[in-house]
């Protein structure tokens, strides 16, 4: 590893003057597109209404947020996935009424989901279904251990069609972890009814605050309603029921601190352990900063996406000490590649620089392999509009060579983190291991779009195949028309590939602050070590 990664590397020299006009006006636009992402984050907090706070407080529950406080160590970072769940659409609340992320509880990564029950209920909706889905997905590829904490009225009724089978899912994911021996842990603090009371019934380990947890299959209503039978909630489903004769509460807490606590000693007891050996110099905390600041992205990082920019003036700002070694740095030069370490940890990373051609593609298939030889963890940076087109590149094999690229990316068998810093349009976008190719994680900045195409492009693209259309079935063209149906397409198109569109949708793990995501890196690459970090020898089929 030396020879790529040790101190015969020379830290790559700046050639960013931050001094210029360029640099401030990009800085200071950027700088605004940060603040509205902040100002959205802190939006995504809400927790209900204040009556509803006072109210949960009076009654003696802590809020979700304070809640996993109190589980994570002190020291602990917490780092929340897809925040932004839900987020401008109708009928959803905030993350889905829900609290999602990774921390440390005694020592272990652990993912964490905390119900918001001062909002709606915690009731699910289609977003919190989106959301659990992707936070389970991401628990079950990093090997972590995943901490519940309920209290949730159940499905939104109003919304049933669309969070019925989702919700069937993720009690099939708790059996599915079970059986991989992945521990999961419910601590109910309220209610967990219907559908819900399978959270607690399907976790390997449960915890029911007395007097507070509420958990059965249908409630008093119900039960009289099927049955004749007249009983309270408590006797039906309450904690200390549960905890002397159905069996399902393994321990019964006094109160919520207690809960936590009793939590906490389970993931304790675990004795988990990380399959993949980190090197020691990330354990010790033996590596150095960048010599660039990280606040310098935001001039260089376009917040124009329709400007280029030199994706290595970004990397030197996240590897330590800006040691780079690139990989064929004369060959194919509109794609990055190159060896660095973050927090000590190695990595390949792979950064567009503009539009691929058949050398950029040659170059990255050859640099995966690379990268699965040595099982090295992969860092895909996009800012691509996808692979160039035309007659003479058709003739060069430019599908041929893109579809080895394709093919290298999804065969890789070492972990892969995906940052979108502007475009990532088309094809372009599976060759960087976009959403649709398993990242174990994907974050956004607030600049970044993501589509098939640029709306402009797709808008004309659609024009001329209306027009030929036309054309060929003898129509007229009502123009008029046809300039209002592209404006409104065109609007579309744009709204859809904007950033807060696609997070909402949880097509990303989060939009982040630029001059955050050496941080994020780092602890991101440290949770993939949960999992043993081998790479694949097998690419299958390469059309030559």
């Amino acid at each position: 590893m030396a020879t790529h990664l040790g101190h015969q590397t020379k830290p790559t020299r700046s050639k960013v003057n931050t001094k210029s006009p360029e640099y401030l006006a990009n800085y200071n636009e950027m700088l605004g597109l940060v603040d509205q992402l902040h100002e959205k984050l802190q939006e995504a907090t809400f927790q209900g209404s204040d009556r509803l706070l006072a109210l949960h407080h009076k009654r003696g529950g802590l809020l979700a947020r304070d809640r996993i406080e109190l589980l994570l160590d002190d020291d602990s970072p917490f780092m929340e996935l897809c925040p932004l769940a839900g987020y401008g659409q109708e009928g959803m609340t905030a993350g889905g009424s829900q609290v999602a992320g990774i921390g440390l509880v005694c020592g272990v990564e652990c993912m964490i989901t905390a119900n918001i029950p001062t909002l709606q209920g915690g009731a699910w909706n289609a977003s919190t279904m989106a959301r659990g889905s992707r936070i389970s997905e991401i628990a079950w590829i990093n090997r972590l251990p995943h901490i519940q904490l309920v209290q949730s009225a159940g499905a939104n009724l109003a919304q049933q069609s669309r969070v019925f089978h989702p919700g069937g899912a993720g009690f099939r994911h708790l059996a599915e972890r079970s059986k991989a021996g992945l521990p999961s842990a419910a601590v109910v603090f309220g209610n967990s009814t219907a559908g819900g009371a399978y959270i607690p019934g399907m976790s390997d380990y449960v915890v029911m605050v007395k007097g507070k947890a509420q958990v059965f299959l249908g409630g008093p209503p119900l039960v009289k309603m099927a049955t004749g039978e007249i009983t309270d909630a408590e006797s039906l489903g309450g904690a200390d029921m549960h905890s002397r004769k159905s069996g399902v509460s393994d321990q019964l807490a006094m109160d919520e601190y207690h809960a936590i606590a009793t939590a906490r000693e389970f993931i304790s007891g675990l004795n988990w352990a990380k399959q993949g050996q980190l090197p020691i110099r990330h354990l010790k905390g033996q590596f150095d900063q960048p010599l660039y600041d990280p606040d310098e992205i935001l001039g260089i990082a376009s917040a124009n996406i329709r400007i280029p920019f030199d994706a290595v003036e970004v990397i030197i700002r996240l590897v330590d000490e800006s040691r780079f070694t690139q990989f064929k740095p004369l060959y194919g030069p509109n794609l990055i590649c190159g060896w660095a370490t973050i927090h000590g940890i190695p990595v390949g990373i792979l950064a567009n620089n503009n539009v691929l051609f058949s050398p950029e593609a040659n170059k990255a298939t050859q640099f995966i392999q690379l990268c699965n030889m040595r099982n090295t963890p992969l860092l895909y940076l996009h800012n691509i509009t996808g692979f160039m087109v035309g007659k003479k590149y058709e003739e060069e094999g430019i599908i041929k060579a893109g579809s080895r690229f394709i093919s290298a990316v999804s065969n890789s068998q070492v972990p892969c983190i995906s940052i979108m810093m502007g475009a990532s349009y088309g094809a372009g976008n599976y060759a960087m291991a976009g959403r649709a190719y398993n990242p174990r994680f994907l974050f956004s900045w607030p600049n970044s779009k993501c589509s098939v195409m640029g709306a402009e492009q797709l808008t004309g693209v659609l024009d001329i195949v209306m027009r030929d259309s036309a054309k060929k079935s003898g129509k007229v063209i009502d123009e008029e028309m046809a300039k209002a149906s592209m404006g409104m397409f065109q609007a579309m198109v744009e709204s859809e590939s904007d950033v807060y569109w696609t997070s909402s949708r949880c097509i990303d793990d989060g939009v982040i602050d630029p001059r955050e995501t050496r941080t994020i890196l780092g602890f991101c690459l440290s949770v993939c070590y949960n999992t043993e970090i081998k790479g694949g020898n097998l690419y299958g089929v390469s059309r030559m």
